[in-house]
C-alpha cells in the first residue's frame, strides 16, 4: 500500500478538512454554473437566435420586434428543449465530483480512528452507492411522476443485482476489517489454504504461500472456518 497505515492526528484533521473545503466548493461550483446556464445563457441564447431572422417586409416589422421582446421574457425558444440534456450532463459531471469529494471526507473522519485499509473500504463503498444513486436519481427525474419512480426503482434494481457480489464482497470485506478476526502478518488457514496474511483489501484477502499469492473472496471467509495459526514458542 501506498498510503502509510499510521498517521498523525493532526494530518488526519488537515486532510479532512481539505476534503471538507473541497466538497462545499465542489456544490457551490455547480450551483452557480447551473444558475448561469438556466438563469442567464438558456435565455440570452433564445431571444439572440429568435432575432436571427431573415429580413422582413416593412408591414411585419413591429410584429417581428414584439416577437423579439416576448422572446427575450419568454422561457420557450430553439434552445429550450434542449435544456434537460443539458441539466443532465452538468449533473453527471459535477455529480461525479460531488460523490467522490463527499466519500474522501468520509475517508478522512474515520482515518482518525481506522487504519487505512478501513477508511479505503468504506470510502469505495460510499463511493459505489452514491453514483448508484445518482444515476438512478438523474433517470428518475428524467421521466418524472410515477414514470420516473419506477424508472429509478427499476434501475437500482438492475444496479443491486449487476453488484451483488462485488457488494458482498465489500461488506464482508468491511466487516474483517471492523471485527480484526485476523491481522496483517498473522498466520491463518481459511478453507485449506495456509499462510501469512499480507493484505486486506476491500474486496480480497491477500495471503502468501510461499511460491504463490493467494487472493481470498472475502465473502468466502466470512462462511468458513478460520485458523490462526499460533507461532512456535522458541525453546529456552
Amino acid at each position: 500500500m501506498a498510503t502509510a497505515e499510521k498517521i498523525d492526528s493532526a494530518t488526519a484533521a488537515r486532510e479532512f478538512g481539505r476534503a471538507v473545503t473541497k466538497l462545499v466548493v465542489w456544490i457551490v461550483v455547480y450551483v452557480v454554473v447551473a444558475a448561469i446556464i438556466n438563469g442567464f445563457l438558456i435565455p440570452y441564447l433564445n431571444a439572440a437566435l429568435a432575432q436571427i431572422r431573415l429580413p422582413l417586409p416593412s408591414a411585419q416589422a413591429s410584429s417581428s420586434a414584439t416577437s423579439a421582446s416576448a422572446a427575450q421574457t419568454s422561457p420557450s425558444g430553439p434552445l429550450t428543449p434542449y435544456v434537460p440534456y443539458i441539466n443532465i450532463l452538468l449533473a453527471l459531471a459535477f455529480g461525479y465530483e460531488i460523490v467522490n469529494a463527499f466519500a474522501n471526507v468520509m475517508y478522512w473522519s474515520l482515518r482518525m480512528r481506522y487504519a487505512h485499509s478501513t477508511a479505503a473500504a468504506i470510502r469505495s463503498m460510499t463511493r459505489l452507492i452514491g453514483l448508484g444513486a445518482m444515476v438512478a436519481a438523474i433517470a428518475g427525474g428524467v421521466a418524472g411522476g410515477a414514470a420516473g419512480v419506477a424508472l429509478g426503482g427499476f434501475l437500482a434494481l438492475v444496479i443491486g443485482f449487476a453488484t451483488q457480489q462485488v457488494l458482498g464482497q465489500a461488506i464482508a470485506g468491511l466487516y474483517i476489517l471492523l471485527a480484526r478476526p485476523f491481522k496483517h502478518g498473522d498466520v491463518v488457514n481459511i478453507g485449506g489454504d495456509q499462510g501469512p496474511i499480507t493484505d486486506i483489501t476491500t474486496l480480497f484477502t491477500i495471503m502468501d504461500k510461499g511460491d504463490q499469492i493467494a487472493l481470498i473472496p472475502n465473502n468466502t471467509i466470512v462462511g468458513s472456518k478460520i485458523y490462526i495459526i499460533k507461532p512456535k514458542q522458541t525453546s529456552q
